[in-house]
């Protein structure tokens, strides 16, 4: 899959092995960067030849995807017997994407750049579209740049490792794209979610084939974001909102599975969704959706705080996408705070009968 940008032009491949991983082809000029828990789960099979100087092992945490981070990166690589020529590898999810990718962005003014995306979350999403995003001080995304790799490399088996939590949080984004896709594509993720679950693998490499195609087309009209590329906005306003108020507890898949039932609700309450398909959507969720509510406390004044101080927020007013009719996509700048009240009061009702039972 070739994805088409202002700057360069960039490749996914997939690949149903670790073939891809094992063949670095490493000289003088590399540098890489692996999620600490990975080289812990791969460091025999695919990183104990990395020269220890090569070598940076980060913690993917939210708390570490800031500007102190990806310094500490440059200054590293700046002792490497390259500049412009230099190559950066990277290994991880959404975390290590954003701090890498914003490194290769600003050392030298951009040097080469190789993406291993290991979470579901970051092969079937994230990993196309070259924003790179930097948490600073409490607000998420605050600073970032667009920035594609070069080249982007996805070995499904690296999906077999990740806990439960992790890997329903790459379902999120799954369904939420199957959801845009509208009638075809709910009926889709009906049929196939129960397979996605056991991490069949067959599933697995087709959703996340079929999750890039459909991001593709509004990356490459809109590749800068200013225009219908927002839709892919859809969810996430509240869904960055839950992740904040849980300070990240609450993963970003999950927290976007968790924005599309209230973005849905929000239609519902205004009578441009009807509820046979707002319910289906929902029974999908909830398969994918697991959280402790028991140690999150919900203060309705954090969650608009948040939503205010999300980046696609225009003015005093609450803007957010949401699906009006045939599940069309609309942004709209005057969502209430009593639509958005009623809609999570609805969400975590459900959450805590769920865990209930």
């Amino acid at each position: 899959m070739i994805i088409k940008s202002s700057t360069k032009n960039y490749e996914v491949k997939i690949g149903t092995d670790f073939e891809m991983a094992k063949n670095l082809a490493l000289d003088a000029t590399c540098f890489v960067v692996v999620d600490s828990n990975l080289y812990r789960l791969y460091k025999d099979e695919l990183f104990s030849s990395i020269p220890e100087e090569q070598l940076y092992v980060m913690e993917a945490v939210e708390e570490k995807k800031t500007i102190e981070t990806a310094l500490d990166i440059c200054e590293i690589m700046t002792n490497i017997p390259a500049k412009r020529n230099a190559r950066l590898i990277s290994f991880g999810g959404g975390i290590v994407q954003d701090v890498t990718g914003f490194v290769a962005n600003i050392l030298y003014r951009g040097i080469h750049w190789t993406f291993y995306p290991t979470t579901l979350l970051a092969a079937c999403d994230s990993c196309i579209g070259g924003k790179t995003s930097l948490n600073y001080k409490k607000f998420k995304n605050l600073l970032g740049t667009f920035f594609p790799p070069d080249e982007i490399r996805i070995c499904t088996p690296f999906f077999k490792t990740l806990t439960e939590k992790d890997f329903q949080s790459g379902l999120g984004e799954v369904v939420k794209f199957n959801v845009m896709f509208g009638e075809k594509g709910i009926r889709n993720i009906e049929d196939n979610i129960d397979e996605l679950l056991k991490r069949d693998d067959d599933k697995l490499l087709q959703f996340v084939n079929s999750s890039l195609l459909f991001k593709k087309d509004f990356i490459e009209e809109d590749e800068f974001d200013r225009g219908v590329r927002i839709h892919l906005n859809f969810a996430h306003t509240f869904g960055h909102a839950f992740e904040t108020m849980s300070h990240y507890e609450i993963p970003h898949g999950t927290a976007v599975a968790m924005g599309t039932i209230v973005a849905n609700r929000i239609s519902l309450s205004r009578g441009w969704l009807d509820e046979e398909k707002v319910l289906r959507v929902e029974n999908v969720l909830w398969k994918i959706i697991h959280i402790n509510t028991l140690h999150i406390q919900v203060s309705m004044d954090d969650i608009i705080s948040a939503i205010h101080k999300d980046k696609k927020q225009v003015g005093k007013e609450l803007t957010a996408v949401l699906m009006k009719d045939d599940m069309k996509l609309q942004i709209v700048h005057d969502v209430q705070r009593e639509e958005i009240e009623n809609a999570i009061n609805y969400l975590f009702d459900k959450l805590t009968d769920e865990k209930e039972l």
